[in-house]
């Protein structure tokens, strides 16, 4: 059996002597023509040398501009213009031989006669083929009929692979959009039959219970619409992957699948300014704290893709260290120099890291970050998230890093909550050294991210698969949720933007409600009898999150889904020996946290009803 690339080269080159010879024969058949059905003056030396000056001209054509330079679908639209461009070009060449040479070589009218009729033997030819094999495909047993909605680019590639590929289980019977324009177009023979108001009457019609969502550019906004109309006419929903995840290739039956929650809550398309996010990474010493965490993991493999000159991964937690080198490298050794077992609690621990790796971009994304458990012990908040920080922040100044960014939350814009104090704290802190370096030292807030470790989707699955109840917190809360990869993307770009203690802000589209969440899993899971238990707002929850502070002046910036906002600076002094003890740790960052809005205050200006109503709220 042949090789695939032999065997593409085989069937052109079949094709190629197939239309040459369609010349040969349309120039006799146009010279027989113009001699009025006579053979003795068709059959004479002169049209068999313009027959042969025909086949050569296509063959030549052909490969150097036309349709056998590469592979095509036979009888595409594609094909089809190539070979008439292909012919046009045959055709004038003959044209101009026939009309200068002397004496005649044939009439002059028998160039475009033949022309067309070898434009016309060469299209049926293919046209008939392409039929009887969408005849063949159509009719196999064991395919399973789907309808697919989309008839762009991507709906259209996706038809012509399902139609070809015979080891597909799809057969694509119906085309459905909503653009009224292209209603009754038909592609590779499957028909546009109508919009998303007509999946059901469609489906009995071609008797379908699937429906392909087959548009690569969809947004989560789209993708929920139409999951929603698929229910509706009880029709299963399924989907092809976003467009950065079929770069370089066209969706085939191996794509399709169900759909997922990232595809109804964070999917959306992400362009990138891949210049400078390259010109920030690229041969550059990059280090990653809390590299082992859902964050942290992320921003390593997408970091690595950019060659930095060495990746330097540091996080306490030695099994996530081995994880996430395991992913990068494929082994888990634990014997290459970039990997640091280390706490940022430890001061003198950051200082020697920096000062044997000096790192010039730093992503630190190390930070405790479980809200109900923060809110028992605010001094464990206090411990990582600021002084951990600010050990960070110290050891980067004292190495001379260039680029620093901190991983903030949404939490951090009018903070109510312990894990918001002390994050809202670290980008202060930020700020402050930002003003005291060369480099660019900035943070980058945005809310939860779908299947990080500790996020309400897997806590939901858990009690799902255990038969519920399914615990929400109120019915109406709602948070803004995106991808980990999004978000990381994002960080990355966040980082070629933003200025000295700048808070970058990243777009997090629609908040969500967590009811929704909920019963979006319950059904994708099949169990209609999971229960939904509403435990009421624990302490420092808020019904919505805010992105921006009240008093926030946001700034647009270069890139559509991040934007800028300034917070007041907190010098690292003011938090240096903090009283070790959870009462005063509450009060102290609720203090730190609320200022700004005026002066700042001295810490022991935070009254001792801060640290009483801190406390009692927890």
């Amino acid at each position: 059996m042949l090789a695939p690339r032999r065997r593409d080269r085989f069937v052109r080159v079949t094709w190629c002597l197939i239309d040459a010879s369609v010349w040969v024969v349309a120039i006799y058949a146009a010279t027989w023509l113009r001699h009025a059905y006579e053979l003795e003056p068709t059959f004479v030396r002169n049209t068999a040398i313009v027959a042969g000056a025909a086949a050569l001209g296509h063959v030549v054509v052909s490969f150097a501009t036309g349709p056998y330079r590469k592979g095509h679908v036979r009888g595409s639209f594609e094909e089809v213009l190539e070979v008439a461009a292909t012919v046009a070009i045959v055709c004038s060449g003959l044209m101009a031989w026939a009309m200068t040479a002397r004496p005649i070589v044939v009439p002059r009218t028998v160039p475009i006669m033949a022309a067309l009729i070898a434009s016309l033997a060469m299209m049926a030819t293919r046209f008939v083929i392409r039929a009887a094999r969408q005849r063949h495909w159509a009719t196999l047993e064991g395919k399973e009929r789907i309808l697919v909605f989309g008839a762009g680019n991507g709906g259209r590639l996706l038809i012509r692979n399902l139609r070809h590929d015979p080891t597909s289980p799809y057969i694509p019977v119906a085309l459905l959009d909503d653009d009224r324009g292209k209603r009754r177009r038909s592609f590779d023979g499957v028909r546009v039959s109508g919009g998303r108001k007509d999946i059901a009457k469609v489906a009995e019609r071609y008797d379908a219970d699937k429906m392909v969502i087959a548009i690569p550019s969809a947004g989560t906004d789209t993708i929920r619409e139409l999951r929603q109309a698929a229910m509706e006419a009880g029709v299963k929903a399924l989907v092809v992957p976003t467009m950065s995840a079929m770069v370089g290739r066209t969706p085939t039956s191996h794509d399709i699948r169900d759909i997922n929650l990232e595809d109804l809550l964070g999917r959306r398309p992400i362009t990138l300014d891949q210049s400078s996010i390259a010109t920030t990474l690229e041969n550059r010493v990059v280090l990653v704290t809390g590299a082992g965490g859902s964050i942290g993991s992320e921003l390593c493999r997408q970091i690595a893709k950019f060659h930095p000159a060495k990746l330097v991964m540091l996080d306490r937690d030695e099994s996530a260290l081995q994880s996430v080198q395991l992913d990068l490298d494929g082994h888990g050794l634990l014997q290459n120099d970039s990997i640091v077992l280390a706490d940022i609690r430890d001061q003198e621990a950051m200082q020697r890291v920096f000062g044997q790796h000096r790192p010039q971009v730093v992503f630190h994304a190390a930070a405790l970050k479980h809200l109900p458990l923060l809110e028992r012990y605010p001094l464990e908040a206090w411990k990582s998230n600021v002084l951990g920080t600010l050990n960070v922040l110290r050891a980067a100044q004292a190495s001379g890093v260039q680029t620093f960014v901190n991983i903030s939350t949404d939490k951090a814009a009018d903070p109510v909550c312990v894990l918001g104090y002390s994050k809202r704290i670290a980008e202060r802190l930020t700020a402050d050294v930002a003003q005291q370096s060369e480099g660019r030292y900035m943070s980058v807030r945005f809310g939860n991210v779908l299947g990080s470790r500790g996020s309400v989707i897997p806590a939901f699955t858990r009690q799902i698969t255990q038969g519920g109840p399914v615990t929400v917190t109120h019915p109406d809360v709602q948070r803004y949720f995106m991808l980990i990869p999004e978000a990381c993307q994002l960080v990355m770009q966040a980082a070629t933007m933003g200025d000295h203690g700048e808070v970058m802000v990243l777009d997090m589209g629609t908040p969500v409600r967590i009811k929704e969440i909920a019963e979006t899993l319950i059904g994708m899971s099949g169990r209609q009898d999971v229960e939904i238990v509403y435990t009421g707002l624990r302490p420092g929850e808020k019904m919505s999150e805010d992105l921006f502070n009240a008093a926030d002046e946001s700034r647009v910036t270069a890139h559509p889904l991040v934007t800028s906002v300034d917070v007041p600076r907190l010098d690292g002094t003011t938090v240096d020996g903090m009283p070790l003890t959870h009462e005063r740790a509450a009060g102290w960052m609720r203090g730190c946290a609320r200022e700004g809005q005026g002066p700042l205050r001295h810490l022991q200006d935070v009254t001792a009803q801060d640290v009483t109503d801190t406390v009692s709220s927890a």
